[in-house]
């Protein structure tokens, strides 16, 4: 069967995981999941008990939730391409460690920001969390900028999966105007050259609901109630 992934929109970090399917060119389908009602419903729960995406459906009927492991999942299928590297190797090693830093540093960098977003913060409170956001999505990228040391991709000459969930990430900075990003010039040369990507571009189009045409294997969105029943849950 085609994998399924479950993805966030708006701006869900699933948003990595559609660039790393087009880039493997793979056949699967996504599943649109609302933000935050749909997501933190009992009917997406049946797919991820935590209520985040993504999620994916594995061509084997498996679930399986959080972004490192669905691109480690992913990742055997682009050793050949060069996006991934096996496992015990050097390379895997290296990729692993940039995924863990931008699921954690990178990511947890803008969980204030969010916070004040989605709850609605006012006054100190929303001034607090919006400075401590700021501070911490600052750090992230200087780290970042360090590990990158001039390299054209995360990982060195040549694109990798680290480098797909990396641009669903950043794109957060202009979304709460936390950074400007030409402080990191190393940075700013990577996010700029991956938004010209077809398959970012897909992506975003996938996310905004507009018409997308893939260079990969997208064989269209399957409903949250079929998605279900392809994992023999009833909605």
């Amino acid at each position: 069967m085609q994998p399924v992934l479950f993805y966030g929109v708006p701006e869900g970090c699933s948003f990595g995981s559609i660039v790393a399917l087009e880039w493997l060119g793979v056949p699967y389908r996504l599943c649109r999941i609302r933000m935050p009602e749909q997501v933190s419903g009992e009917v997406f729960r049946a797919i991820n008990p935590v209520g985040e995406t993504p999620a994916l459906l594995t061509s084997a009927g498996q679930l399986l939730a959080e972004s490192m492991a669905i691109l480690n999942h992913l990742g055997v299928l682009g050793i050949d391409k060069g996006l991934a590297y096996p496992q015990g190797s050097r390379g895997f090693d290296r990729l692993n460690a940039m995924l863990a830093f931008l699921n954690t540093s990178f990511f947890n960098a803008f969980s204030p920001l969010w916070h004040a977003l989605e709850h609605g913060a006012e006054g100190i409170e929303k001034d607090v969390l919006t400075r401590y956001g700021r501070e911490k999505v600052a750090k992230a990228h200087a780290d970042l900028e360090a590990m990158l040391r001039g390299r054209e991709w995360l990982l060195g000459d040549e694109r990798t999966l680290a480098d797909a969930y990396f641009i669903g990430i950043a794109r957060w900075a202009e979304v709460h105007d936390a950074i400007d990003r030409r402080q990191f010039p190393g940075l700013d040369r990577l996010f700029r050259r991956l938004q010209e990507d077809p398959a970012v571009r897909f992506a975003q189009a996938i996310e905004h609901g507009e018409r997308a045409q893939g260079g990969g294997g997208f064989a269209g969105h399957v409903g949250l109630d079929d998605a279900l029943r392809l994992v023999g849950h009833e909605a």
